[in-house]
């Protein structure tokens, strides 16, 4: 399959034989940030179908059919597997519409969709079996913080990077990963925001794009779905929800009690500057190595984040005026040539 005509027609050939439908036809259904499509046919039965396709060169499908598994082992909403074939890199699935909750969110409808989200958040925390999953270490997370200096600072500011400024990124990411590594574990999706939250017709939330879960801090996909890249709230509100889940947590005996709100805040907006540090590089390297443009235009939400908590924390504050002299005077949405 080395073009996109062969592998679009094997796709086609591979579905209908899966299913036993001969006269289905597919349509793209949504891209992704990854090398993965998405495609819905209509069965003969009027039943709609979800194809993954996962070029297996770039792509392990294997992973998706673990998570999905334990996701709906615990009760929660992924999407049901009718056929799968991990060698060609497809999986025929349930089709859980194309709700996500992005589109959905305003100032009237939040509190209540973010009420759905955050306890599928607790069960799946409570519930999945994570002990056997990678760890989100200290390798993973200093990894994925270099891309910061890399796709966002180089690449995509044409910063000159200097020894100090380099000490200050470094002692940055060791603290920043020294509080991560200091939450307690447990089953981490890596991108639970509105993008990958699905609103049901019966008012539940489906989980989507969970291939690369890992064991890892608590507070890592709570900072992903309140500190959203791709839709902002009132620093008041986030506040309120984060702590409200901080309650419900330590009710779950997933969080200690003795570790009080001023600490789990602390944790929270530190997992959060970890996390919008890598999306800052992600972005970019989605850009200037993928060619998709569309993430640029979150790049200032994402820094406005990063700053907000560098200035909250003394001991970021050099990182601040770093990124803040990188991003003086350009437009962050505009790419460099």
């Amino acid at each position: 399959m080395d073009t996109l005509d062969d592998r679009a027609a094997a796709r086609l050939r591979w579905t209908r034989d899966m299913l036993h439908e001969p006269l289905l036809r597919l349509a793209p259904a949504s891209g992704d940030a990854s090398f993965r499509s998405y495609w819905r046919g209509t069965r003969g039965d009027g039943h709609s179908v979800i194809v993954m396709d996962a070029p297996p060169a770039h792509e392990d499908i294997r992973p998706w059919l673990d998570i999905a598994a334990r996701l709906r082992a615990a009760g929660l909403v992924a999407p049901g597997v009718y056929a799968s074939d991990a060698t060609l890199g497809f999986i025929a699935m349930q089709d859980l519409g194309s709700a996500t909750l992005l589109p959905l969110l305003d100032a009237h409808t939040v509190d209540a969709l973010y009420a759905t989200a955050l306890d599928a958040l607790l069960t799946m925390q409570r519930d999945v079996d994570c002990a056997d999953l990678p760890p989100y270490d200290a390798a993973r997370l200093i990894a994925e913080m270099e891309l910061l200096p890399t796709w966002f600072l180089q690449r995509h500011l044409g910063v000159e990077l200097g020894c100090a400024d380099w000490d200050t990124l470094e002692l940055a990411m060791r603290r920043l990963c020294n509080s991560a590594l200091a939450q307690p574990r447990v089953f981490v999706h890596r991108d639970y925001h509105s993008r990958n939250l699905l609103a049901l017709p019966d008012g539940g939330v489906g989980v989507i794009d969970f291939q690369d879960a890992v064991r890892g801090p608590l507070t890592y996909d709570l900072v992903s779905l309140l500190k959203d890249c791709y839709i902002a709230w009132p620093a008041a509100q986030v506040r309120r929800w984060a702590l409200d889940y901080r309650t419900r947590a330590v009710g779950a005996g997933l969080w200690p009690a003795a570790r009080d709100e001023a600490d789990f805040l602390r944790a929270f907006d530190l997992m959060g500057l970890q996390r919008h540090l890598k999306v800052l590089g992600i972005f970019c390297r989605l850009y200037y190595r993928d060619g998709k443009a569309q993430y640029l235009a979150d790049l200032p939400r994402v820094l406005a984040y990063t700053l907000e908590a560098t200035r909250a924390y003394a001991e970021f504050a050099a990182l601040g005026d770093l990124l803040e002299r990188a991003g003086a005077a350009r437009d962050l949405t505009l790419p460099r040539a």
